[in-house]
């Protein structure tokens, strides 16, 4: 028996040589022991001895395993045991069993597969190869280490071979020490660890959590680049913009395009259309007709500015808005150079950057509206409650200045002084003190609205008393001068106090009008990242004429069988090839 298995050997390896040099065959580099089993005359069994693998080679691959099953006349192999898959230096595959078509060029391998390149391993129970494509596939769940970026797992998975791209579907979940991604198709470049999100994602970790429907991480820089529906959420803070670019090292983020920033603690949301965010410094940045949302008892007051900064941990916010800053309350309402609002004290100031006397400068000044009432100075400070919100106390420094139209529009009811310290009652302003150098000029009315005369005086202070939003009282402390007079007689060119500015055109009546100074915006063009890209399928119609053509070889080869089961075809799911 021994002899007959060494002529069969004999006789085998002359004719594979010969038929491989000739028509590219399957080539047997070495297999100690061939037999030919009679019940199955057209398969070549090869074995191992105690040295070596039995070696196979075929058009730049080569196979070792302990056992294998020669086919010849369809040029096919099947391979048991300890079977390693090498493609030059670039790809190794390891499995308990395999197939290889030497017409087709597809590699079927099963049970414990992993599959090798220079910066990856694939570890699946059922894998597919095409070395025509250059192209692997599994579909029944798998996993891939790379050095760099982590784990990927997802029920299919498809290998590019020339571009080192792997292609995930289907539950995808990539899992780094730092962060977890999930979504619904994920394209990851081994040497480069670039990953291209398709659909719903998400990338979580301790700090942050990111949504998008396309998305780019780049696995090694810590970057991101994400659009569609792109959402952060940190520290109380959910940030969404038609794009947004993350730095993960450095806790850094900006977005562009119709962005909001909510803080869901503090009940506020900024508006604008680009804006940074530096989570270490807990602080955001954000212009292009940025605007801010912060609500108070079922009302909410709105801050816009050329930009705006939020500042300080959760629960102690600074707002700031610089350049053309402008506030709206509906019964509120103000404009300065710059708007600051510090949550933990409850303080919103109105700064002046203007310090000459000249008549530009006073129409620069912060300038407060509440209800009928225009307030002005060099800054002003507005107190609230940090427990229920509520307005509790004015300050005006410097230069203050009231002003009010009379109700049938006789004149202007003026009030003017070093410094104004006002008091409000459930929102509403109830006592004003007018400190050091008060001068007045008020319209005195009866209670049928009738002119009694103008009172025009000079004290140390002036005490207002609000009622109705209605001056009830006024006492003037320490008067120095003053005098009521009628209407006729008042003095023609005094009924202006110096530095008296109107300017009613320019309160905001709504939201809209904050943006009335603003330039015409042009949004620029969000690129970078294409919808989902389409890919032929793995077992499209070039391979199914390949199985066909191998079909047609073992039928030549087999004159005497015309129904031989073609064993190229055996593995391929009946949806893509019918034998």
């Amino acid at each position: 028996m021994q002899l007959f298995n060494l002529k069969i050997y004999f006789f085998l390896f002359v004719v594979f040589t010969v038929s491989s040099q000739e028509r590219e065959q399957i080539e047997i580099k070495f297999a100690p022991y061939m037999t030919i089993e009679e019940k199955n005359p057209e398969a070549t069994i090869l074995t191992r001895d105690n040295s070596k693998q039995v070696h196979i080679k075929h058009k730049g691959i080569e196979l070792w395993c302990d056992k294998a099953v020669y086919y010849q006349d369809q040029d096919f192999i099947e391979a048991f045991g300890k079977v390693l898959v090498k493609q030059g230096d670039s790809l190794d595959m390891t499995s308990n069993y395999a197939e290889y078509s030497g017409i087709t060029q597809l590699a079927y391998a099963s049970g414990d597969v992993v599959l090798i390149d220079s910066n990856s391993k694939l570890y699946t129970d059922i894998l597919y190869f095409d070395r025509i494509k250059q192209q692997a596939l599994y579909n029944q769940n798998g996993k891939v280490e790379n050095d760099s970026s982590g784990t990927i797992t997802s029920k299919i998975g498809r290998y590019f071979a020339n571009e080192k791209k792997y292609q995930f579907s289907q539950n995808v979940e990539l899992i780094n020490p730092e962060y977890v991604i999930n979504t619904r198709r994920l394209d990851f470049y081994t040497d480069s660890g670039y990953s291209f999100l398709y659909g719903e994602s998400k990338i979580v970790s301790n700090t942050s959590t990111i949504y998008c429907e396309r998305g780019f991480y780049d696995t090694k820089s810590d970057t991101g680049y994400f659009v569609k529906k792109s959402k952060i959420d940190y520290d109380e803070r959910t940030i969404t913009g038609d794009s947004i670019y993350f730095n993960r090292n450095t806790s850094f983020a900006s977005a562009n395009n119709n962005i909001k920033v909510i803080d869901t603690l503090n009940k506020t949301l900024i508006r604008g259309h680009y804006a940074e965010v530096f989570r270490l410094k807990d602080s955001v940045f954000i212009t292009k007709r940025a605007i801010a949302v912060k609500e108070y008892q079922n009302d909410s007051i709105y801050i816009h500015a050329d930009k705006l900064m939020v500042t300080g941990p959760p629960n102690e916010r600074i707002l700031r808005g610089y350049y053309n800053a402008k506030m709206y309350k509906s019964d509120l309402s103000g404009k300065a150079d710059s708007i600051h609002m510090n949550q933990r004290s409850g303080k919103t100031q109105l700064i002046n950057f203007y310090k000459d006397e000249n008549v530009f400068s006073k129409k620069k000044f912060p300038i407060l509206w509440h209800n009928k009432n225009q307030i002005t100075g060099d800054s002003i400070h507005l107190i609230s409650n940090s427990q229920n919100e509520s307005l509790d106390s004015l300050k005006v420094f410097n230069n203050a200045f009231i002003i009010s139209r009379d109700t049938m529009d006789a004149g202007y009811n003026q009030i003017k002084g070093k410094k104004l310290n006002g008091i409000f009652l459930n929102n509403k302003l109830k006592i004003l003190n007018i400190i050091k150098n008060a001068e007045s000029i008020y319209y005195l009315r009866d209670n049928k609205n009738e002119l009694v005369g103008i009172d025009k005086s000079k004290s140390a202070s002036i005490k207002i008393f609000i009622d109705q939003n209605r001056i009830e009282e006024i006492r003037k402390i320490n008067q120095i001068d003053g005098k009521t007079y009628p209407k006729k007689d008042f003095p023609k060119n005094e009924d202006l106090l110096k530095g008296f500015a109107w300017r009613e055109e320019e309160k905001p009546l709504n939201v809209e009008d904050l943006f009335t100074d603003d330039p015409p915006l042009k949004l620029p063009v969000i690129k970078g990242l294409k919808e989902i890209p389409t890919n032929t399928e793995f077992f499209d119609n070039n391979l199914n004429e390949r199985i066909e053509k191998a079909k047609k070889i073992s039928i030549k080869n087999n004159i005497a069988n015309k129904n031989i089961d073609n064993k190229a075809a055996r593995k391929i799911p009946e949806k893509n090839y019918q034998n």
